[in-house]
């Protein structure tokens, strides 16, 4: 067995032990990014850190041309990958992973789906007379699971390693939500001459992946053009990675198949390549001319409770109901002090949080809230992960062996 071999099958004896390492070191990263960001543009920098975003960058072949500021490039081309390594792990979780059996899936899915929906219901409570404000309602239903795992690896071994997994799922099924949310609710004007294109080229990749075809680039030849359809077709490009990362082969689970070393290989480009570039280029709040009392306006206000109090709220009333109704059970060595924890984590919405942002007020439509989101969604993360992090870190160190005594 070569050495590429045996590193491969130590991954995949484990992967979640990959996973959870890559994504809290990652999710420090993009602390480090968020902070950055803001201690820019709140400096002499400012104008060249605005300047930068903005600066017009333009790809063109023949008479055709992408133009678009260097933050949409980053927005909805770098996000693309973000995308497709979140589809790749959709793919292997519920083929053959954790996710795979009814019995696995009730808890976290619930959680998410109430996770989801009572963030929801707050913002639209307190922004119900403001048609544009409404357009914000997605913003605080988002968990950033980088961010929640980086808190978790702060606390080493007093975590349960089953409470990792149940953070876990619930973040692919807000991810699932999210890209549903997107695909339905934030898709402009339609030209389906290019939706035709993109679905002549998922019938391309359908046949590539009946056929077996095991090799990467030929699916990125196919990739970069249904990216392109997509975005001329009025539907959020990004949403291309996903659909990509639908018809990458996955094989049995001792195979080296091509959709383990793609997730294997651009994990870590993501993790500290493209959400830390994307959480520069989107969080920097200028707070020049902000007071707390913006805070009170409806659309930071609304996205904060909605991450600090919706989503603890809606995952704990979600997850009693359901182990009340004896339809699912507590994690082993999870108690409830652990799960509010997580529930907080949860609210840590950031980058997924921000990438709605930009979809619901694009276009100049929300100027009138330029920076007030992103002052809701730092808020309402901040808030969540600390007090996260302080209930977690009171909270009976938990085991893989340890009894559960709270069902």
């Amino acid at each position: 067995m070569t050495r590429l071999q045996r590193t491969f099958a130590a991954y995949i004896q484990n992967p979640l032990q990959e996973f959870f390492r890559l994504e809290a070191a990652g999710g420090i990263t993009l602390m480090a990014a968020m902070v950055l960001a803001l201690l820019v543009a709140n400096s002499p920098l400012r104008e060249i850190y605005e300047g930068l975003l903005s600066l017009p960058v333009a790809l063109q072949i023949g008479s055709f041309k992408i133009a678009k500021p260097l933050l949409l490039w980053i927005n909805d081309g770098l996000m693309a990958l973000f995308f497709f390594l979140v589809g790749l792990e959709l793919k292997r979780e519920v083929v053959q992973g954790h996710l795979s059996s009814v019995d696995q899936v009730v808890l976290p899915a619930l959680a998410a789906v109430g996770g989801m929906a009572f963030p929801a219901a707050i913002y639209v409570l307190l922004n119900h007379g403001d048609q544009q404000a409404l357009q914000g309602w997605a913003i605080p239903t988002a968990t950033d699971i980088a961010f929640a795992l980086g808190v978790l690896s702060l606390l080493g071994r007093r975590i349960p390693p089953a409470l990792k997994v149940f953070l876990l799922s619930v973040a692919i099924f807000d991810d699932l939500g999210a890209i549903v949310i997107i695909a339905l609710f934030y898709t402009a004007h339609l030209s389906f001459v290019a939706l035709g294109i993109f679905a002549l080229l998922v019938g391309v990749l359908w046949t590539m992946n009946r056929l077996g075809i095991r090799r990467a680039a030929p699916y990125f030849v196919v990739g970069v053009p249904l990216w392109v359809a997509l975005l001329k077709s009025g539907v959020h490009a990004t949403l291309a990675g996903v659909v990509l990362a639908l018809f990458i082969p996955l094989g049995r689970p001792e195979e080296e198949s091509l959709l383990h070393r793609l997730e294997h290989g651009l994990h870590p480009w993501v993790a500290f390549g493209v959400l830390p570039i994307f959480a520069f280029a989107n969080a920097g709040v200028s707070l020049s001319g902000l007071h707390w009392a913006d805070l009170m306006h409806p659309v930071p206000l609304g996205i904060a409770l909605g991450l600090f109090v919706g989503k603890q709220l809606g995952i704990l009333t979600a997850v009693s109901l359901a182990v009340g109704s004896r339809r699912a059970s507590l994690p082993q060595g999870v108690r409830w002090i652990h799960l509010y924890g997580v529930s907080l984590l949860c609210g840590i919405g950031f980058t997924m949080s921000l990438f709605i942002a930009s979809l619901a007020f694009e276009e100049g439509s929300g100027a009138a809230y330029f920076g007030l989101e992103r002052l809701g969604i730092l808020v309402g993360s901040l808030l969540s992960g600390v007090l996260g992090y302080g209930v977690l870190s009171r909270a009976p160190a938990g085991g893989v062996g340890e009894p559960d005594t709270a069902r």
